[in-house]
């Protein structure tokens, strides 16, 4: 039997409101505000004249201090330091936002920028991802998961907008405005994030034997296939944001479009995620895994194909309700099947994998974008979902 995550006892039954409200607002904005900047520092890549190749290398940045830290952040966040983990990302996000506003001036700039923004970015979502198993308790964990999937869900459809809707009909965007806005909207998410309450006191600290060793979790039925999953789709959609206003340019579709292409993804992700709890209890987690991750891969073989505008919207729609679903999936099972005590370590485990997938991954399609274009990095993350995510829904246990 898979034992349930345990939050403090003052919640164990039901929903902190009083931590859900600051936790929520803040995931919002933090969502909104990376996509804004990881999507104009895309638009100041092109602007600045720099070879496709490094689309990839900057993305890679962004996920490679995470992927090196974020399973320490996990042992600290296990020991009550949710709220902190939150506090510290905002204030290192703020900080990089500070360095994309001032000095975008080369390649070698908006990299260690976007290496400061990601290793912020970590903290907020190792601490945002635990602070939502905390604020519901064992009875509302996936109403709760599908909440903060919401939030996140507004926050990235907001983000795209605010870019398109900036760019107007423009195919390049002005990117000191959107650096400067984000470092506004940075300001304020550190103040929100300071409102998110820490852990009441807990027990004394874990015995050092109670400490679950990774090799434990990965030979857990079911979890190395989810984390694969997991890895496949993260990657999938930080690729669909990098190189979405590069397929623009090859198809003569201008900011604008794009901007609310990403925002259709986004707002079909909130929509399937508002359902998301009513669809795990009907349908089931194996079934739902399987096709939410098939739609997500049909999805994307259809964008690398030569569509019309209004056909990729459509497609923009259908992929981003499948995987808004599959992304709130990769959080709930691996919560699902670890253990209590060791929740914040398996998902920084998950996010560990993830941000491996975003420094390989975006490297090799750079090469392959720069070597055959952009249809063929589509066309591959299409292939990837399918195998994973027949793999997750064979691998995971009954129940």
């Amino acid at each position: 039997m898979i034992e349930e995550p345990r939050a403090s006892a003052a919640i164990q039954s039901g929903t902190d409101y009083r931590l859900l409200i600051p936790f929520l607002s803040h995931v919002v904005l933090a969502q909104m505000l990376i996509l804004v900047v990881r999507i104009t520092t895309s638009y100041r890549t092109i602007e600045l004249g720099l070879p496709v190749v490094w689309l990839g290398i900057i993305a890679t940045g962004f996920a490679i201090v995470p992927a090196l830290t974020a399973l320490r952040v996990g042992r600290w966040i296990d020991r009550g330091n949710d709220a902190k983990a939150c506090w510290v990302g905002a204030a290192l996000v703020l900080v990089a936002t500070m360095g994309f506003w001032a000095w975008p001036r080369s390649a070698l700039h908006l990299l260690a920028f976007s290496i400061l923004l990601g290793f912020g970015h970590m903290f907020c979502m190792a601490g945002h991802q635990m602070i939502a198993v905390r604020a519901g308790g064992a009875r509302s964990r996936e109403n709760v998961l599908g909440h903060y999937m919401v939030a996140a869900s507004v926050g990235q459809g907001f983000g795209p907008f605010v870019v398109g809707w900036l760019g107007g009909s423009a195919a390049l965007p002005p990117t000191h405005a959107l650096f400067a806005m984000s470092l506004a909207a940075a300001a304020l998410a550190l103040g929100i994030a300071l409102l998110i309450t820490p852990e009441s006191k807990r027990a004394p600290q874990r015995e050092p034997a109670e400490v679950v060793p990774i090799s434990h979790l990965l030979s857990m039925r079911g979890f190395p296939a989810v984390m694969v999953s997991s890895v496949v789709t993260i990657t999938a959609l930080d690729l669909l944001v990098i190189y979405l206003p590069v397929l623009g340019t090859e198809r003569q579709i201008d900011s604008n479009h794009i901007g609310l292409l990403l925002t259709a993804r986004s707002v079909a992700a909130l929509v399937s995620r508002i359902f998301y709890y009513r669809l795990i209890m009907g349908v089931g987690r194996i079934s739902l895994t399987l096709a939410s991750m098939l739609g997500s891969a049909a999805g994307f073989l259809m964008l690398a194909m030569p569509l019309s505008l209004l056909a990729m919207y459509a497609v923009m729609i259908v992929l981003g309700f499948a995987m808004g679903i599959a992304s709130t999936l990769t959080i709930s099972s691996v919560v699902h099947l670890a253990p209590a005590h060791a929740c914040g370590t398996a998902l920084t485990l998950r996010m560990t994998g993830n941000r491996i997938g975003q420094i390989v991954f975006p490297a090799l399609a750079g090469l392959l974008a720069a070597a055959t274009g952009v249809a063929s990095i589509l066309f591959a993350l299409g292939v990837g979902l399918a195998a994973s995510g027949i793999a997750a829904a064979v691998r995971q246990p009954k129940g």
